[in-house]
């Protein structure tokens, strides 16, 4: 635990996978004497009080930021401009404005011209989650060796940036600074792209008539299980997302579909080289991501598996 917290009280704005594990970290780290949350659904206040998680669960965004040092929306992006207007007259001179959204352009374009002068706005994005969403879905270990990245908008004051650097890093999260468009050209292809891809795939062999649902899921190898948990992720945020960042999406979809073509020729033609300098290319970008820490390697990307039966003797 850290000899003193880095944030008086910290304002969690939504309790879903990242703000409950943001919430249960900074907890656990003592990086904040206080946390309090709030949360749009009242069930989801309700729930967050039954864990015990922060020290208060307030009813409305106005009376959780006051008096916070550290705000931070944890909420999809389509929703974060409506709100920084809300909070804007509650904020507390000097106060530290975050989020977490994937994308970052349309986060400082909605949310920066409703903040006052007085507070720091330091957009952040954790890049880390599960398909998994609500309240319980949470954990302390959820950013460990992640990365996140701040995009803080030129002019911001470097203490303010550094203060919430500190505060990611405290999480165990590696933290990376970049301008808001690089980020989102970067996401878009390692995130959202992916995500679009899946979705897609996912829900076309959810419409193919010749193949039985049941089959689907019954016979559904490791490259179809492991889109089917991407596509599992929450709709409302990914719809926002790629609301978002569109252009960035196009972009990437554009290549992704002239790439998609060549392999199509090269199945067509017999092209057996093409395709294998092709696998092997993209072969090495997997190593690559095992060997930085971001995945296992172990076999099944360590899932957990049944012991076989000893035969008895």
């Amino acid at each position: 635990m850290n000899a003193a917290p880095l944030f008086k009280r910290v304002a969690l704005i939504g309790f879903g996978l990242i703000g409950g594990s943001i919430a249960r970290a900074a907890k656990l780290q003592g990086l904040a004497s206080e946390i309090v949350t709030t949360a749009h659904s009242e069930k989801t206040r309700a729930r967050v009080k039954e864990l015990g998680i922060v020290d208060a669960v307030l009813d409305g965004n106005a009376a959780a930021v006051e008096g916070a040092d550290l705000v931070i929306l944890c909420i999809p992006v389509g929703a974060c401009g409506p709100v920084a207007r809300e909070i804007a007259p509650h904020l507390k001179p000097g106060a530290v404005i975050s989020d977490v959204g994937s994308v970052k352009g349309a986060i400082v374009r909605d949310m920066a011209p409703h903040l006052p002068k007085s507070v720091h706005f330091v957009p952040a994005h954790p890049v880390a989650g599960t398909e998994h969403s609500g309240p319980d879905s949470g954990f302390a270990e959820l950013f460990i060796n992640r990365w996140c990245i701040l995009t803080p908008p030129e002019g911001t004051d470097p203490h303010a940036v550094e203060r919430l650097r500190g505060f990611w890093a405290a999480l165990g999260a590696r933290v990376e600074t970049m301008t808001p468009e690089h980020h989102d050209l970067v996401l878009a292809i390692t995130s959202h792209l992916p995500h679009l891809i899946a979705y897609t795939i996912v829900g076309t062999a959810e419409e193919l008539a010749q193949v039985t649902e049941s089959e689907v899921i019954k016979f559904s190898a490791g490259g179809f299980r492991d889109f089917t948990r991407i596509a599992a992720s929450d709709p409302t945020m990914w719809r926002d997302v790629f609301l978002a960042n569109k252009e960035a999406v196009l972009e990437m979809l554009g290549t992704f579909n002239e790439d998609l073509s060549k392999l199509t020729r090269a199945i067509r033609r017999g092209d057996g080289e093409a395709l294998f300098d092709h696998f092997t290319r993209t072969r090495a970008i997997r190593r690559g991501i095992v060997e930085t820490g971001q995945d296992s390697a172990a076999p099944d990307f360590g899932r957990p598996h049944p012991q076989l039966a000893k035969k008895p003797d």
